[in-house]
């Protein structure tokens, strides 16, 4: 069997490396893997298919800006990748982000429709059902329920249509590329997103739920090098409790301006260390703190730095505004460290009562009883490990192979 994944990039960012797992899950099952994504390179290990290149990646994004077209630009690449797709013949195809600017959604959709092959999309956000954004619940939005029209996301939020606000256009024709397609199984990583999913104009589809994986054989307890210490010691009291943020990126949704009024309602003997701060922020944050109560760093893929990190921390704080199933939770759980988090999309469903602790989203006082909980008793180090192993990415993957031999075995 041949399942060929599709996704913007391919073992970079959280689904980059959700691609690459799976890939390699698909590999030890003895099955044929390939990886199709639109943009950057892939692991020497990988047989891979760049979709898109760099020229069309930025015609794409002016179309966007210019004319709110997310997603159907790229129609000279698509072509192509779906003339590949063709000579390569797959049993599944398993699509994970479409978005991104480097596919034509409804030429790939209108191959889809045509091709009589099992499709599994796994979602990582919402923008398959709305007309502009990929999450709505900070402004709480619900147009995406009945049609979009007159954003007020357009110009301010990823995918960033500076100029044109095209939302009422784009839902409609999204609605008629995506639906309609023979036989299509969603997967979403949370309760949460199958739910909106159910209420969107996709409901006509079967909506799976399988959690992101995490390798348990990398995300660890784990002691850094005493040679080496802790990125920013020297900024961090060793005796001082740590409060750990990380994110791929700290825009506006990950809720930094929340780590920031935290750093100011923080008791004596609290630090906040944020992972994935660019070099403006790192300048602002040292600004705008020069007491050194949060501290920023820039972003890792060393996973067993960030293991450590994990690990060190006394706990993780996800401030997040807007989320699907954060894989951050998980990571730090596997490293035996508590979660506090903001009752944000899926990021409840991560956690129970022995291994972190769920408040109102926006509320720091709720974020400061639950530090202040936390203080006074131990580390439930052990609590959070086993609460990690319902989220190892061998059973999470495995799930994956029991679909696509479900629908492969009854596809007529």
């Amino acid at each position: 069997m041949k399942i060929i994944q599709v996704n913007t990039v391919c073992g970079r960012g959280s689904v980059g490396r959700i691609v690459v797992d799976l890939y390699k899950t698909i590999q030890k099952a003895g099955d044929i893997p390939v990886a199709a994504y639109g943009r950057g390179d892939a692991p020497a290990d990988v047989n891979g298919f760049l979709i898109g290149n760099k020229a069309d990646f930025y015609m794409h994004v002016l179309r966007n800006f210019f004319l709110g077209e997310s997603g159907f630009g790229s129609k000279g690449v698509t072509d192509r990748f779906v003339a590949w797709l063709k000579e390569q013949k797959p049993d599944v195809i398993h699509l994970h982000n479409i978005h991104g600017f480097y596919l034509q959604t409804e030429r790939l959709f209108a191959y889809l429709k045509e091709a009589h092959i099992p499709v599994v999309w796994t979602f990582h956000d919402c923008w398959p059902f709305t007309g502009h954004c990929a999450y709505f619940d900070h402004v709480s939005c619900d147009k995406w329920k009945t049609g979009c029209h007159d954003c007020i996301q357009h110009a301010r939020a990823y995918p960033y249509a500076l100029f044109c606000d095209n939302s009422k256009q784009s839902f409609l024709r999204k609605k008629e590329a995506f639906c309609g397609v023979e036989d299509l199984r969603i997967v979403t990583p949370s309760r949460w997103l199958a739910g909106l999913v159910r209420q969107s104009f996709l409901q006509e589809y079967p909506v799976q739920v399988i959690p992101n994986g995490i390798d348990l054989d990398q995300f660890r307890p784990t002691e850094f090098a005493k040679e080496r210490g802790l990125p920013g010691q020297t900024d961090i009291d060793q005796a001082a409790k740590l409060l750990l943020g990380v994110a791929n990126v700290w825009e506006q949704r990950k809720g930094l301006s929340c780590f920031k009024e935290l750093a100011k309602r923080l008791p004596d003997g609290w630090r906040i260390l944020l992972v994935g701060v660019n070099e403006k922020q790192q300048r602002e944050l040292k600004k705008e703190f020069p007491s050194r109560s949060i501290i920023g760093i820039g972003r890792t893929e060393n996973v067993k730095e960030l293991a450590a990190l994990y690990t060190r921390a006394d706990v993780y704080v996800n401030l997040t505004l807007e989320d699907n199933f954060p894989t951050t939770n998980l990571e730090a759980l596997a490293c035996g460290t508590p979660v506090i988090t903001f009752d944000t999309g899926g990021s409840r469903e991560s956690l129970n009562d022995a291994c972190g602790y769920v408040v109102p989203k926006g509320d720091l006082d709720a974020v400061l009883e639950a530090l202040e909980s936390s203080l006074q008793k131990p580390k439930p180090v052990q609590a959070c490990l086993k609460r990690a192993e319902d989220f190892d990415k061998k059973k999470c993957f495995k799930a994956y192979l029991t679909l696509y031999r479900h629908l492969t075995d009854n596809y007529v």
